[in-house]
């Protein structure tokens, strides 16, 4: 066989593999990558970065018209805001809530502090047990996840369950990772506790924290 025959029957053969196993989708990846990223700038306190990667990762998922997927895309970042007690409506949800699955229901509805028992089997399995829960301190500790673990906290705070074990196991989760936005969220709850409860020297360190955590203006 000469090499120009052999040449045009190997670019068959390519054209034969390719035709047969096309290359998988990119968009699943791309919208992971910038749903992580904002995530954690978001976390971080970089609305910037957050705000450009989220419309990165929600422009991709769209290309896909599937409105489950961009749904739980718009939950994922209320869930960061609820994270970090920023407590305003899941706006993004709500303009898909009439298309949206009983699973993102639920989860919209926990997030908003309103779930019902009946809500919790539909729930992901790190906040099952966070529903009507007598216990709140021991059910957070179980959440492994460290954003979950602060979603969940965000949760009881939202609906009045907040304790002081909440609040600490928050702080550390947060503190250890590093994400800026809710440390500073939950340090200044605490320190609001503490000032309630006139012990102003727990405010006077909690407020030296803050400062240091806080950016540079």
């Amino acid at each position: 066989m000469n090499t120009r025959i052999f040449i045009v029957v190997y670019a068959l053969m390519v054209l034969s593999a390719c035709s047969s196993n096309p290359p998988p989708p990119d968009w699943p990846g791309e919208a992971k990558g910038s749903s992580e990223r904002a995530t954690e700038a978001w976390l971080s306190g970089n609305s910037r970065i957050e705000m450009a990667e989220f419309n990165r990762a929600r422009a991709e998922v769209a290309r896909t018209g599937q409105v489950t997927l961009v749904a739980r895309l718009e939950l994922l970042r209320c869930a960061t805001r609820v994270a970090s007690l920023v407590l305003e409506p899941c706006v993004g949800f709500e303009a898909l809530a009439q298309d949206a699955a009983p699973a993102e229901l639920a989860y919209a509805r926990y997030l908003a502090g309103t779930a019902q028992a009946a809500d919790a089997a539909l729930l992901p399995a790190a906040h099952r047990s966070l529903v009507g829960s007598a216990a709140p301190d021991a059910a957070l500790s179980a959440i492994q996840d460290p954003l979950s673990q602060l979603v969940a906290a965000g949760v009881l705070f939202r609906s009045g369950r907040t304790t002081p074990g909440v609040m600490a196991q928050a702080v550390e989760t947060a503190s250890a990772r590093g994400w800026r936005r809710p440390l500073l969220a939950w340090l200044q709850v605490q320190q609001q506790r503490a000032q309630a409860a006139g012990d102003a020297e727990a405010a006077a360190r909690l407020q030296r924290r803050i400062d240091l955590v806080a950016p540079a203006r």
